[in-house]
């Protein structure tokens, strides 16, 4: 082989050489370009992250701002349960509820009968905590309002039968109507006795905004999956599609047995 030709096969491999080393570098700023785009992408996630959990909290110190005034008789841990009933009932009912939950309206619809008979008998105590889902999920403040007029009804010891009127009542799941007092005065006049003054200064007050407000945060640290939230005992029975008002009621009547 000629001189000529082995410089020539040598240069051939060298510019070979050289074009891989370039390919290399390429690949290698591509690949830091990937990491490095990966990164500023995770870290503006966290900073979307972090603004929608500060504004979160925001809303939540707003609507939990001043002090928390327990309704009258409230009972459970942190006075956040509104109870009905006798306590010496051997059994208990918790129930988790949202006055704008079309779902628990549908709970109420069907178990309202047997536990108005349960607890009336002496057998059943119900526990209401009230919770502001849907304020959460669809925006406005009705379930919070409902809530705060319920807790005020308490106070006037015609709790029961406000709540009854509330869910007998409920708006759309989308029409905040329950965010305007007018309407939940209105509706005070279908329960004997309650819209009093007083009554109608604790509505439009808003007195016990702040503990709705944590009865929600009780509802959210307590990992539950939504409204309703019905705890027989403490276990949570609503989850059980053979749960029936006819079995709610065998179950309170054995335990009135024992």
């Amino acid at each position: 082989m000629s001189e000529k030709n082995r410089e020539g096969k040598r240069t051939a491999r060298e510019k070979i050489a050289v074009e891989r080393e370039k390919q290399k570098s390429a690949e290698k700023r591509r690949r830091a370009l990937i990491v490095g785009g990966a990164v500023v992408a995770v870290l503006g996630l966290a900073a979307v992250i972090g603004v929608v959990a500060a504004n979160a909290g925001k809303d939540d110190d707003s609507e939990a701002s001043g002090p928390v005034v327990a309704p009258s008789g409230a009972q459970g841990k942190d006075g956040l349960a509104i109870p009905v009933g006798k306590d010496s009932a051997k059994s208990t009912l918790t129930v988790w509820e949202d006055f704008r939950c079309p779902a628990c309206k549908s709970f109420e619809t069907a178990y309202r009968p047997v536990i108005h008979e349960l607890t009336n008998a002496g057998q059943l105590k119900a526990e209401y905590h009230l919770v502001t889902l849907i304020d959460g999920n669809m925006g406005g403040s009705g379930s919070r309002n409902a809530a705060n007029a319920a807790a005020c009804a308490q106070d006037a010891g015609k709790f029961p039968a406000y709540h009854d009127v509330l869910f007998d009542n409920q708006p759309q799941e989308a029409d905040d109507a329950y965010a305007r007092n007018d309407k939940l005065i209105e509706l005070a006049g279908k329960v004997d006795g309650l819209d009093t003054p007083a009554f109608r200064k604790c509505v439009e007050d808003g007195r016990h905004n702040s503990w709705i407000a944590k009865s929600h945060q009780a509802f959210s640290k307590g990992g539950f999956s939504g409204t309703p939230t019905v705890l027989f005992d403490g276990e949570n029975i609503y989850q059980d599609r053979t749960m029936t008002p006819a079995k709610l009621k065998q179950m309170v009547q054995e335990q009135n047995k024992g």
